[in-house]
Formats: C-alpha cells, structure tokens, sequence
C-alpha cells in the first residue's frame, strides 16, 4: 500500500483480529469520546427538525447495532493499530487490510483524524472530509484489488459501479439496515460512494496517487465539491451564509441547540424525503450555501427550524420556493390559515407556524415560530417585510390524497414551471 499510495511507511502499526464485542465496545467507546451527550442531543433534534428521523429515534443505539455488523476493519489513530473483524473470511482480510492500511499510511503523513476535525464546527465541511479519507482508502483498495492487471481506478470509468454490486448489495441483506430511516442509510453510505467517485475524479485531473498530497493541503470545503468534483478542480466554492444574532430576537424560552451548515447533501436529503430521489437530485444542485439553527423550548420541549439558504439564480429561487412549499405542506400534514403569494408561504400547525420567504437569491424558512417571531427574524436577515394575508385566513386541514398532494393545493397551486 506504500508503494501504491506513494506514501512512506514512518512507524510500525499494531494490529489485530477483533470480535464482534470487541468491535461493538470501541464503537461505543469512540463515539462517547467524539461527541458529548449535549452535542450528541443537538445533533438528534436537528435531524428531527428537518424530518429526517422520527421523533424520539434511537439514534445511538441504532448506528452502533448498525456499524458493529457492518464493520469488516478499523484502523484507530489514537492506538495507532488497525482491526481486522475475526469473522471476515480469509479471502476479504487483504482487502480490508489495504483499506485500513492507507488509513493509516495517510495518518502517518497527515494526521487523519485532526485533519477532518479541524472543519469543526461545519458539519458539511467535517462530512466532505470524511468522504476524502473513505473514498481514497476505498479507491486505493480497489488499486490493490486490479494490482495485477495493469489497470487502476484512473483507467476505470465509473468505480462506484463496482462498489454498487459488491460491498453495497451484501449491506442491503442486513436486517437493521433495512429498517433504517433513509437519511442514516444514505448518510452511513455518502464518505464511501461519493468519496470514492470524488477520488477517482481527483486523481484522473492529477497524476495519481502522488499528488494525493494536494488534497490534504487544500481540502474540500462542502459536500457539494464531493458531489460535483469539478467544483472542487476549479476552486469553486458555496458562499457564505450568516444569521442573525438570537439574543432578544426569539423568544427567551428558546435555547439554541446548535447553529451548522446542512449542505448540498443534506439538501438533498430532506427533499427526497418529501418529495422523492428524482426531484431532490434535479433541485438540490441549485444550492449555493446555507444556514441553520435549532432551538429546543424550554417550556413545551419543541424544536424550532431556522433555515436560511442561499441558491445560484433567480430561476432556482422560483423553482425551490414552489418545490419546497410542497415539501413543507407534505411534512406538516395538517395545517390551518394556509396563505401563499408570490415568494411566502405561511400556514399553522400543532407546534406553531411554518413560514418560506423567498428574495432574491434566498430563502428563509421558519416552523415552529409565532408569525411575530418570524417577522422579526425576516427583518434581522435584512427583507423588506413579508405580505400580510388578505382578508380572512384560509382553513386548511385536509387528507392527503393518493399522490400525496393534500385537496387544497387544486386552488392554490402556484402556475406549473
């Protein structure tokens, strides 16, 4: 693997067969260390927010079923010694142990595990790190794999197809994986299939592994330069997005969870949890940065969504303000005093309002919030205000029809793109 990755071997590595409780306990172990309980809390009621877990999900506790049968290696940069899972049979270990091995090779060289905690505290950042590390150990792999063919990952033309019939349709038969909410499966799935594309990507535009280096040097800062690599070649990168300061701004039972970035990726998620893979990847690509906060209530436990996101043009703002109005009224089945204009939704539901304000080149959007806390946040962002409705408000509470549209939006869909 030196050889391959032209990296130096600068130390001797530890290494050893680990059971499945053996594996289970440094999974555990590892993520009490990674995260406090409170960071471990705000991340939970972020992906409740936006709807990508249910309610009161086991997250911990499903990941770490999830992982301790899916983990086939390890390489511990702390210890210094890679895993090898002891019912791996002996045909896959030197597959697995290339992977760890350029783990830790890149460790050695740079600091692996710093290297992607230093994005902290953006999320999208520390992801689009992750799916550096994975993806060129995952790439590397499949080097050491077709080492004898005189074919490499540059000379293949799509190696996540090889990925897709292999690694990916042996996870598909694990029960706990199939029972997953779609985001984790996606998420658990992102640093490897995208990691391993951007890599591939990355060293076709260079030349090869020894230009690994640059990567490390000047690394991704978003998923969506995982996701479209050409961003990343050309210096292409989402722009900055900022929100207001809270204090006296939202309602002093308000305590902020935490503030982060959710991405082209996680974009892409919530769509296609509302609205389907086929409609989240056509429109997910429009975003051009983004912003979020997440509030717990301190009286009523409810968490209230602030997300502001940028997007490339006016025609993408058009286009995601009606794809995410219809996004929002399928996530909040039953509403009442729905009132739309061009650019604004707003309607209640059981844990307050839902507000989408569209300008320009961003959109605001707010649930769980008074209307008086939302003008106030629309104003801190700097709009103009948002429209008032006209005459008395409009009740809405209706059954979702078959296709998932709810009866109203027959009279008050906007005009088709």
């Amino acid at each position: 693997m030196s050889q391959i990755l032209s990296l130096p071997i600068k130390e001797p590595l530890k290494r050893s067969l680990r059971s499945k409780e053996e594996i289970r306990a440094y999974l555990i172990r590892e993520e009490k260390e990674d995260k406090d309980a409170a960071q471990r809390h705000a991340d939970e009621k972020a992906l409740e927010a936006f709807g990508l877990i249910p309610k009161d999900f086991p997250l911990d506790s499903f990941l770490i079923d999830v992982l301790t049968e899916q983990v086939a290696g390890l390489y511990d940069p702390k210890s210094k010694e890679f895993y090898i899972a002891d019912w791996i049979p002996g045909d896959q270990q030197r597959d697995v142990m290339a992977h760890e091995l350029t783990h830790a090779l890149e460790d050695q060289s740079y600091g692996i595990d710093r290297w992607i905690k230093a994005a902290r505290p953006n999320d999208d950042a520390e992801l689009a790190r992750d799916a550096v590390s994975e993806g060129s150990a995952l790439a590397a792999m499949v080097d050491y794999a077709l080492r004898d063919t005189h074919v490499g990952v540059r000379d293949l033309p799509d190696v996540t197809l090889l990925i897709r019939t292999g690694a990916l349709a042996e996870m598909d038969k694990d029960p706990n994986l199939s029972k997953a909410p779609v985001y984790i499966r996606d998420a658990l799935l992102f640093p490897y299939l995208a990691g391993t594309s951007f890599s591939q990507q990355y060293l076709k535009a260079h030349a090869g592994w020894p230009d690994l280096k640059l990567v490390f040097q000047n690394p991704p800062v978003s998923t969506q330069q995982i996701l479209h690599p050409d961003f990343y070649l050309k210096g292409v990168g989402p722009q900055k997005v900022t929100l207001p300061k809270w204090k006296g701004l939202v309602p002093a039972d308000w305590r902020l969870l935490e503030e982060n970035v959710l991405g082209e990726f996680g974009l892409q998620e919530v769509l296609k949890q509302f609205l389907g893979q086929q409609r989240a990847d056509q429109l997910s690509p429009a975003w051009d940065g983004d912003r979020y906060a997440v509030f717990e209530d301190s009286k009523t436990k409810k968490t209230p969504l602030v997300f502001l996101l940028a997007l490339e043009t006016a025609d993408d703002t058009a286009r995601y303000f009606e794809e995410y109005s219809e996004a929002l009224e399928r996530k909040y089945a039953v509403r009442t005093q729905l009132h739309r204009q061009r650019g604004f939704l707003e309607f209640r539901t059981s844990t307050g309002g839902v507000f989408l304000h569209c300008v320009a080149l961003q959109c605001l959007a707010v649930e769980g919030a008074t209307r008086k806390t939302f003008n106030s946040i629309d104003r801190a962002v700097g709009w103009p205000a948002a429209p008032a409705a006209k005459g008395a408000p409009l009740s809405v509470a209706l059954p979702q029809l078959e296709d998932g549209h709810s009866g109203e939006r027959g009279t008050l869909a906007l005009p088709a793109r």
